[in-house]
């Protein structure tokens, strides 16, 4: 167990922790799943390292889901203070292209 950290501390890591993450990409679309607007979520216990990144797909039945989550794994050991990683899917709200970032959408040419 290491030191509390203070609220900054833990902003920076959450930071961090979301730089991590748009290295994992959606090989379907070939944009990382943060400026898609998958990843909902940072919560990152600044006591024990434990994290969990709740996110969505942009569907249900996407065949992808193991692998974005094996790549989320492997990008969060690049972040030391991070003990522990859970990706919990979430369906609400429901993933639109709204949530992409401007971008994705001009990368895959949404207006």
């Amino acid at each position: 167990m290491s030191e509390a950290r203070t609220e900054q501390e833990i902003e920076e890591i959450k930071e961090r922790i979301l730089t991590a993450l748009e290295t994992v990409i959606d090989p379907e679309l070939g944009i990382d799943i943060v400026n898609l607007g998958l990843v909902y979520e940072v919560e990152f216990d600044g006591e024990t390292g434990n994290t969990v990144i709740k996110m969505t797909l942009t569907t249900m039945g996407c065949p992808l889901a193991d692998i974005l989550t094996d790549q989320i794994h492997q990008a969060l050991k690049e972040i030391p203070e991070v003990t522990t990683s859970d990706v919990k899917l979430v369906w609400y709200p429901a993933w639109t292209t709204d949530k992409m970032s401007r971008y994705a959408r001009i990368a895959l040419g949404i207006r």
